[in-house]
């Protein structure tokens, strides 16, 4: 298995404010604007709240309601009015698509999410506003475990009509180049090496932000100051997370953990190590 860290949701030139974490700890990635989709923010929800009402009070009016979203990946069901043969997928194209390509991303791998995060607080008048001095962080918000890699290009239509539950989904919407393509999650996930862990759906949110899945170290003032296990350290063997060759990006802590200060641009990034055990050990944090 190899697992992709990826970077999505709003960002300083997609939206230009973080996603929220609500008092309950829960999460929700704001999708990115984006003028080919047919979705916009008011047709979205999340736990029965209207997105639309929610993008543009955190956004302070800069995000309409009505603005096409770019709700990529979609992973919950409860998003928007569903098929009943729905499945999560996530899609992706140009240089981030050539990297994923490049590395034989398929079938049988595993897509962590990450966005940038700040918690919220309701206002008297029922709308969120950011919590004054909350801490930018980078989180880790769903995951999607690949069954099936669909090769679209500008084939859109032929593909909406081979999959009419995936209509609705921006990477069918628009003009593409030939390497749009569409992970379609598997119907479940197993972590490697834990034969008697129980079976997860192929795809999903994770429903509260936590220590495990919080990426960026504690009282960093940066996001992209990460904390790590220490076995991601590059000098530990055969790890390699793509687009960190850098020495210098990477430390250790006195607690024995590692430091990676990431890089600022990217999506995609491709953790390759033969270190099974460790690997299980934190996805097993991770999902817990």
């Amino acid at each position: 298995m190899k697992i992709v860290l990826s970077r999505k949701g709003f960002d300083s030139a997609n939206g230009g404010v973080p996603s929220p974490i609500f008092p309950d700890g829960s999460l929700f990635s704001l999708p990115i604007p984006a003028s080919s989709s047919p979705t916009r923010f008011a047709d979205c929800r999340w736990r029965g709240q209207e997105v639309g009402t929610l993008v543009e009070s955190l956004t302070a009016g800069r995000v309409a309601a009505t603005s096409p979203a770019h709700l990529d990946p979609d992973l919950d069901v409860g998003a928007l009015a569903r098929a009943a043969d729905w499945r999560p997928a996530f899609g992706q194209t140009g240089a981030a698509q050539s990297h994923l390509a490049q590395h034989g991303i398929d079938a049988g791998d595993l897509f962590l999410f990450f966005g940038w995060f700040r918690e919220v607080e309701e206002t008297v008048g029922g709308t969120w506003r950011f919590k004054r001095n909350a801490p930018d962080l980078h989180v880790l918000f769903g995951w999607l475990a690949v069954g099936e890699v669909l090769r679209i290009g500008n084939r859109v239509g032929n593909y909406g009509q081979r999959y009419p539950w995936l209509r609705n989904h921006p990477h069918l919407h628009g003009t593409w180049s030939e390497a749009n393509t569409i992970y379609v999650a598997a119907e479940n996930m197993r972590i490697p090496g834990r034969q008697h862990s129980s079976r997860r759906a192929g795809a999903g949110i994770f429903p509260v932000v936590s220590e495990s899945r919080t990426l960026t170290a504690p009282g960093q003032p940066l996001r992209s100051s990460w904390r790590l296990p220490g076995w991601f350290h590059p000098a530990d063997g055969d790890l390699a997370l793509s687009y960190h060759g850098r020495t210098d990006r990477w430390s250790r802590s006195p607690d024995g953990s590692t430091r990676l200060n990431i890089v600022a641009r990217g999506q995609e990034f491709v953790l390759t190590t033969d270190r099974a055990q460790d690997v299980a050990d934190w996805l097993s944090e991770i999902f817990s």
